[in-house]
């Protein structure tokens, strides 16, 4: 086999993702000295282009890295006005009181912004300071030297679709090295798998915990909009089937973004997530809402939920891991933006000092102490609880133990301790036998959409020129094992429809992965009860192009 030769570029720190964990590290590096050499990575077409979030942004990692964000332009307007929180049922709901809710859960000071239009502005910001981004340049390996990762391969092109090996327009790529190496690839990144597998980096921790984010951006008529009013429900249509909520947000022109989570966790093979998110929206009070009105983008994505006892460890020789590479999102408040930026700002921070000592490719040790013991570990210790006791007990206990302990846990202690997560989401699953499928109703073309209409409204793209980016550990898995075992729940947890069972007369049944349509959630390198489904990055630039998520 002929060796792939590539050419090679030296910086200071090569930063994988241009998300607000990587933005932040890179703003604060040139921030700190303007000489060093700081390059971004971002596998979309466009900073932005994959940035999914609710978002409700605290404004306080950007208050720490950019404190006259307000006078730069940055587009974050809404401020929250309204915070409502609900109990549905099939056919109403009960809100539930602002009062006895936890001063951390209060969102008056917060903003709804669209992240990704945040992200395009902060690369503006980096850019100004000298930051290189390259867009359309995925990463698709790590390069070692010795024991500790010396930087990444990026902007491979031309591999043959069937052999997976260069082909006639093969474009090798380039190393990019790094004095230290920032992984900021957001949930379940191939790099940060590797990365957290090589290092044992979650030894002694718990499992990583999930959930899946799906989310619709909708006009309404003007006359039922309210600006800054931020909503949450729990409970209909998911039941006792599975936890996970919906939020909907008053943001600008008259739009809302209706979104939906369904924590990955859940037993019953059968379940489908994107169905249950579109019975939600028959709900009288969010039909009620959306009638007259009209979607015009849709997105979804992995979030994680595990916590303070998922943090793996967050450094390596050479790398560390940021913001959702590490998992740093508040699971009752929803919010892991502002945690993300404070990791990025302490990874910089932490590689200037190296740097400045004389130090080259060891363990940032400072980061990861800065963060566990900093304003991150702080806000995330005080719900370490939640999520674990919603898992082990049901939504009612959840609200009523998590809510205790968070109101505790601002005193400066816990009543539980600290509550372990179970097994992974993966092996949560249950045999298909043990459960019954759910009959869910057809989508309506005006409330509800089938996934494939959705999908186009995430403006999703791949070049069909190369390799399936998601691959199988063992082809036949699929039809001998996850389909009499599971039903094949590959078919239903995917919200873009990637994976079928096709089944013809006389013919036995096949596995169909249709790559194109990946949004890069990664639900389904989470939840594959076989874990025989691996999703790595595909060609630079292919995957949505979100214009406002």
């Amino acid at each position: 086999m002929t060796e792939i030769v590539r050419e090679s570029m030296e910086y200071d720190v090569v930063i994988v993702g241009g998300g607000p964990a990587g933005l932040s590290a890179a703003i604060r590096l040139k921030q700190l000295d303007a000489n060093l050499s700081v390059v971004v990575l971002e596998k979309g077409s466009e900073v932005g282009a994959h940035i999914l979030s609710g978002a409700v942004l605290d404004p306080s990692g950007l208050d720490a890295l950019i404190p006259d964000w307000k006078s730069r332009g940055a587009p974050i307007q809404t401020e929250v006005v309204e915070d409502n929180f609900y109990i549905l049922g099939p056919a109403g709901q009960v809100r539930i009181p602002n009062w006895p809710m936890p001063p951390l859960m209060n969102n008056h000071g917060n903003y709804i912004v669209s992240m990704a239009n945040v992200c395009r502005w902060m690369a503006g910001q980096a850019e100004e300071l000298g930051v290189e981004i390259f867009p359309g340049m995925a990463a698709s390996q790590l390069v070692y030297e010795g024991d500790r990762v010396k930087g990444v391969v990026a902007g491979e092109f031309g591999l043959d679709p069937e052999t997976g090996k260069p082909g006639p327009s093969y474009e090798p790529g380039m190393e990019l090295h790094g004095k230290y190496v920032f992984l900021s690839e957001g949930v379940r990144g191939s790099l940060s798998k590797e990365v957290i597998a090589k290092y044992d980096l979650s030894k002694g921790h718990c499992p990583q915990k999930f959930g899946l984010g799906m989310k619709e951006i909708w006009e309404i008529d003007p006359a039922k909009h309210k600006l800054g009013t931020v909503t949450h429900t729990m409970g209909w249509p998911l039941g006792s089937n599975a936890g996970g909520g919906s939020f909907i947000y008053h943001l600008e022109n008259n739009q809302v973004y209706v979104g939906f989570v369904v924590h990955l966790n859940y037993e019953n093979p059968y379940l489908y997530p994107y169905m249950e998110f579109q019975r939600f929206k028959h709900h009288p009070m969010v039909a009620e809402l959306l009638k007259g009105g009209k979607r015009i983008a849709y997105g979804a994505r992995a979030i994680s939920e595990g916590g303070w006892q998922s943090i793996p460890k967050m450094v390596a020789p050479g790398v560390a891991l940021l913001g959702c590479s590490a998992g740093l999102v508040n699971v009752p408040r929803i919010k892991g933006n502002h945690n993300a930026m404070l990791s990025g700002k302490a990874a910089a921070e932490a590689a200037f000092a190296a740097l400045q000592a004389g130090r080259m490719g060891d363990e940032l040790t400072e980061y990861e102490t800065e963060v566990r013991g900093g304003a991150i570990g702080r806000d995330l210790k005080k719900v370490r609880n939640v999520k674990p006791l919603w898992s082990k007990y049901g939504l009612v206990a959840s609200l009523m133990g998590g809510g205790i302990d968070m109101w505790t846990n601002t005193l400066g202690f816990s009543l539980f301790g600290t509550v372990k997560h179970g097994k992974s989401d993966a092996a949560a699953t249950g045999l298909a036998k043990n459960h019954k499928p759910i009959d869910y109703p057809k989508p309506d073309g005006k409330l509800s959409f089938d996934r494939l209409t959705n999908v186009a409204f995430s403006f999703t793209n791949h070049d069909e020129a190369q390799p399936a980016h998601l691959k199988l550990r063992d082809a036949s898995v699929p039809i001998a094992v996850n389909l009499p075992k599971y039903a094949e729940p590959a078919q239903r947890y995917c919200p873009a429809g990637v994976y079928e069972v096709v089944s013809e007369e006389g013919k036995d049944p096949r596995f169909v992965i249709n790559f194109q349509n990946c949004v890069h959630c990664k639900t389904c390198d989470i939840k594959d009860p076989s874990q025989n489904i691996v999703w790595t990055t595909p060609q630079g630039g292919g995957g949505p192009n979100y214009p406002n998520m």
